[in-house]
């Protein structure tokens, strides 16, 4: 049975949105009389990213920071994980297990090559009891997320240290500018430099850093709706669900692009209390 097979392709959003964004600024720097070379500076690019990145790494543990850095990729290079042939897929199982018996796919899970669906669907051929793959599957969804979030918080962090690291550049470029009060054309040409760094804390805080953390914050919410619709769907094959009423479960994630259920039953709801008898 084939499995559904991720793939990587540029993601257009976020190279577009950079040109624009660069493309936007530049034009409106030189129709207003301007050049690249005012705003080129080497020396407010490091004092504002190697502060920056100072700032981030002294409040982010390295194992996070590691992680954060390694998910620049896909903010750049979208990961498509097709729901559909998940969907597809999922019915295949289930279409075997009600002809052979759920005992019968112990190979075709042992070949699965997404991790979760993999790992979600040997617990239901091992016999473990629905309630309990959905404790232990719901949990690695629970820890999935609270990473995608600390990973997202690295950028986060780093656009609110940027536009502040910019600011401190600016003022130690106007310390150099007080040198040299007796030279004004000197003073005319060190304020404008001085203010270079600021230009370039704001601008990498809005367009790079805090866009970067919002993107991997979607593909994160991608990732678990995914995951949500394959735990959905093998819970369903281990309680012998038919396959046409799985179908009708998974194909809502499909239709409405989000989970079907209710915020509130995302997770397995807390046994009702007994009502009181008359």
């Amino acid at each position: 049975m084939a499995n559904s097979k991720a793939s990587f392709k540029p993601d257009f959003a976020t190279i577009g949105g950079l040109l624009l964004a660069f493309g936007g600024i530049s034009a409106g720097l030189i129709m207003e009389g301007g050049r690249i070379q005012d705003v080129a500076q080497v020396t407010s690019a490091l004092i504002v990213l190697g502060g920056t990145i100072g700032a981030v790494m002294v409040t982010t543990p390295l194992p996070i920071l590691i992680r954060a850095a390694r998910k620049l990729s896909i903010v750049f290079f979208s990961k498509e994980e097709s729901a559909a042939a998940a969907v597809e897929e999922i019915i295949g199982y289930a279409t075997q297990a009600r002809k052979d018996g759920i005992v019968s796919l112990e190979t075709e899970a042992a070949a699965i090559e997404n991790p979760f669906l993999k790992k979600a669907l040997s617990l239901a051929v091992d016999g473990i009891e629905p309630s309990r793959i959905r404790d232990i599957m719901e949990l690695e969804i629970q820890l999935f997320e609270e990473s995608v979030e600390a990973e997202a918080r690295v950028f986060e962090s780093a656009g609110g240290y940027a536009p502040t690291i910019g600011i401190i550049g600016a003022v130690l470029g106007l310390i150099q500018v007080m040198k040299n009060l007796a030279n004004i054309d000197e003073v005319g040409r060190g304020i404008a430099v001085a203010f270079v760094a600021t230009i370039y804390g704001v601008a990498s805080a809005n367009i790079l850093f805090l866009p970067t953390a919002n993107k991997l914050k979607a593909r994160g919410k991608e990732a678990v709706q995914l995951r949500e619709l394959m735990l959905e769907g093998v819970l369903s094959i281990a309680e012998g669900v038919n396959q046409k009423l799985i179908r009708i479960k998974l194909d809502a994630y499909l239709g409405s692009g989000s989970d079907p259920r209710p915020a509130a039953q995302k997770r397995r709801p807390a046994a009702e209390p007994a009502s009181a008898e008359g």
